[in-house]
Formats: structure tokens, sequence, C-alpha cells
């Protein structure tokens, strides 16, 4: 049997459509319906159910599947690794959102590089959580971090950590807090109040207002701008408050740059995952990088 045909149908077995197969393999899509064509007529037997959004395996479609990904995963990680590792200079190519990227996850693959990292060199993209996914399943990536789980068999996720979220706001912007009434701010004291965020929508703080409050903000943002830094910075500096992640304004909150308006009994939580094409942790080099991420998470939650 023609490997490049089963490697054609584990391909679109794990992606659920012909289109997006043939994206990640590089082929007209006319290509990979002909190719799944011919293994079916070698085969007997009918692979997959043709729906109107993509399609779904039959269940010897299910069981080829079973059996062959395995062997074509290892065959993969033979040419991913090649036949000197010790030799072969490494690349690594991580995506996510930046700030957690940037604060978290480098720190703490920065080790990778030296000399324990066997040559790797880590290339890393920012973008949204559908720009990650949509990165990772067209192989523009290796590991991807992001808080929206993947749907289908092309991507494999695995819990990161959890990100508590936090209602800040520069020392004198709210007036003095009541000792006695401490991290009990209502939600009816900040109305009115500007609101710095990283999107019109205010996802950050409608988020936190349906979570802790069950209601809707009564403000607009004073200051949008996409990167929750920026969003510190401008909070420190008296635009208006804020929820952003504890990690991110710990230390302002230790300095007393900003101050804690609310602590709920159940603080606001999003999960970060690691996400994977299906099979490639079998490549050394991911496996090793997702490890690393998976120990150095236990100290963040």
């Amino acid at each position: 049997m023609d490997l490049a045909l089963l490697r054609t149908f584990v391909t679109v077995h794990r992606a659920g459509s012909f289109t997006r197969a043939a994206a990640l393999l590089g082929l007209s899509q006319p290509a990979v319906t002909s190719q799944i064509r011919t293994l079916e007529r070698q085969l007997g037997r009918p692979l997959f159910l043709r729906q109107a959004r993509g399609v779904t395996p039959t269940t010897i479609g299910d069981e080829l599947a079973h059996k062959a990904a395995p062997h074509l995963d290892a065959l993969v990680e033979i040419t991913e690794t090649g036949l000197d590792d010790e030799s072969s200079v490494r690349t690594l190519h991580l995506a996510g959102p930046p700030e957690f990227t940037a604060e978290r996850a480098l720190p703490a693959l920065a080790g990778l590089t030296g000399e324990d990292g066997q040559g790797l060199t880590l290339r890393t993209s920012f973008g949204t959580a559908e720009e990650v996914l949509d990165g990772l399943a067209a192989g523009h990536h290796d590991l991807a971090i992001t808080t929206a789980r993947p749907r289908g068999a092309l991507l494999s996720a695995t819990p990161l950590c959890d990100e508590e979220h936090v209602l800040i706001a520069a020392p004198g912007r709210v007036g003095p807090v009541d000792t006695e009434k401490r991290y009990r701010t209502e939600a009816a004291t900040l109305e009115g109040l500007p609101v710095v965020e990283v999107h019109e929508s205010l996802p950050f703080v409608s988020r936190y207002w349906a979570s802790v409050f069950d209601s809707r903000p009564a403000a607009a943002g004073a200051v949008i701008v996409p990167d929750l830094r920026a969003v510190l910075a401008c909070v420190t500096a008296g635009a208006g408050l804020a929820v952003l992640p504890r990690y991110l304004c710990a230390a302002a909150l230790d300095r007393g740059d900003v101050v804690e308006l609310h602590r709920p009994p159940v603080p606001p939580l999003r999960t970060y995952v690691l996400v994977v094409r299906t099979g490639t942790l079998a490549v050394p080099l991911i496996a090793r990088a997702h490890d690393w991420l998976l120990r150095a998470a236990a100290d963040w939650c």
C-alpha cells in the first residue's frame, strides 16, 4: 500500500475535512479527494462519510487510522530528528498570546537554548487564539499556547495552568478603601469610571462583571490598547480601572502602584492549554519543550 495514500488518509482523518487536509499537505483538494478514492478502491470499503461540512470517518476508517497513525508518526519522528541529532540544529516554532508567552513561556524555555539545548533555536509568533490554532494546524508552528480548546482530532490539547483575574485601579482613582470592606467594592461604586481594555467589547471587564457581580459593566472604554502590559501601564498612570491576570500585575500590587478593588471568594479564572498537532509529541524536540512548560507551570498556579 502506498504510504503517501496513508499519509493523506491520516491527515484527512485528523483534520475532518478534505479542504483543510489539502492545505496541510500542500496539495489541491481534488488531489486529496482522488487519493482517498484510490485508497477506498484498494480496500474495497468507504473510509469517510461526506457531509455538508467536512467528513466523518466510517468504522473501518477509524480502525485504519488507529492502526496506521502511530507508524506514520514514527516515520515523521525519524525525518524530523534526522540521523545525527547531536550535530543537527533544531528549531522550535512556538505561538501564543504576547503577554503570557513573553512573561511565562519564553523564560521557561530559555534553558533549552543553552548548552543543554543541543543546538535548539527558538522562533516565536504572537496572535489571537484563532490565529494561533490556525497556524498550528497549517504546520507553521510546532507548539501553541492558547485559552481556546481546539475541536476535532487534528490538534491535541493539554491543560497548562489557570490564570486568576484581578480588578485593579491606581490608588486614588476610586477614593480611599475602607479597611473593614477591603476587597469588597460593589459594582455600583464603579459605575461611570473609565475602563482600560484590550478591545471595545471590554472582554476582560465584561467576563469579570458577569462572574463576580452577575451584571454587565456600566462603563465605556476610555483607553483601548491590544496589549495587557500597556493596559497595566495606563492603569498605573491613573487612566481608569482594568481587569488583569494576577501574574501580570502582582509586582505593581506589591509596590502599591495599583490596588485590588475586589477579591471575590471564587476569583474568575481562565485556563491555558498547550496544543500540538496530534502525533507530533513523538518528535523529541516538541516533547521536550512540552514537558518543560508543564513542569514550569506547576509554579505558576
